[in-house]
């Protein structure tokens, strides 16, 4: 049986019980802002490239999962606490967790994605909604990239309305690949992804193939010389603004540059820094979902 006890602590110990309790036979510890959903929330991590302010939440709750029952699962509160010789944090539950099918709760979670009448991102285990459209197929896994986020999803849009037969694509933070994926089955050509996730490339790879695409993934340095028709980055704000004088290298005359990955309001910062290193690239809202931007432009000839 398992057994789930949640529990407030500050955020001073948060992070050392977690360990303990890992140590004194937790399954799997989360810690969660306990304000979460209130007035009082905040946010606590930023973007890769960024130091946090804060290392946990100031009133931060522990999910503990134990693998026995409710009395055993205290003892191991009881003893992790004991070995920091911290004051007893407030416990809010200990109860059993119910079984279920975590395979087809997981699944249930990601149904087949609409991008547009012609494109659709598919798991692996439904059947296409629409027989005659182009049906990326892929399933949630270790890399970036399964469709259901707005940034993915503007993406695939901007792609599904301007890719053309033929078209050279530079997907950078490809991720799960999803992007070089549908662009090659829109009708790309030379089509490439590049990650410094060793994972992520394995996943990339593992999905073009899946597919029947023929598209290349490898990491920044092994990233043959040349432009394209087509780069496209799925990142986050502060990645992008460092990666701008790389990737506006690689815009080929009249090629297109599209960005994601940007909340609406990081959106002018992002767009200055590139006009600053290279103004024939002009950047601007292409189409906003949820709060996220993508920006796009097209270089002058």
């Amino acid at each position: 049986m398992l057994v789930e006890v949640t529990l407030r602590i500050d955020a001073e110990h948060a992070e050392l019980l977690a360990d303990a309790l890992l140590a004194c036979g937790a399954l799997s510890v989360a810690v969660e802002d306990a304000d979460a959903d209130t007035p009082d929330e905040l946010p606590l991590f930023g973007e890769p490239g960024l130091e946090p302010d804060r290392l946990a939440w100031q009133h931060s709750r522990l999910r503990v999962l134990v693998e026995d029952d409710q009395d055993a699962a205290r003892h191991a509160v009881e003893a992790a606490v004991a070995s920091l010789k911290l004051a007893t944090p407030v416990i809010e539950s200990c109860a059993p967790v119910a079984d279920a099918d975590w395979v087809r709760a997981t699944q249930a979670q990601f149904p087949p994605t609409r991008i547009s009448d012609r494109l659709w991102i598919v798991p692996t285990w439904h059947d296409p909604p629409e027989p005659t459209a182009i049906a990326v197929r892929l399933d949630p896994g270790v890399a970036f990239g399964t469709g259901t986020h707005p940034t993915t999803q503007l993406c695939l849009a901007w792609l599904d309305d301007h890719v053309v037969p033929g078209a050279r694509v530079l997907d950078y933070g490809c991720g799960s690949g999803i992007l070089s994926i549908a662009a090659a089955k829109l009708g790309a050509g030379d089509t490439v992804g590049v990650d410094v996730d060793d994972q992520a490339l394995e996943a990339a790879r593992a999905n073009a193939a899946a597919n029947h695409v023929s598209a290349r993934y490898t990491g920044p340095d092994n990233l043959h010389a040349g432009s394209f028709d087509i780069v496209v980055a799925n990142i986050l704000s502060n990645p992008l603004k460092l990666l701008a004088p790389a990737l506006l290298a690689r815009v080929a005359p009249r090629g297109a540059l599209v960005l994601s990955g940007v909340l609406e309001r990081q959106s002018d910062d992002v767009i200055a820094t590139y006009s600053a290193i290279d103004p024939t690239v002009p950047l601007q809202v292409w189409r906003a979902s949820e709060g996220w931007v993508c920006l796009a432009g097209t270089r002058s000839a």
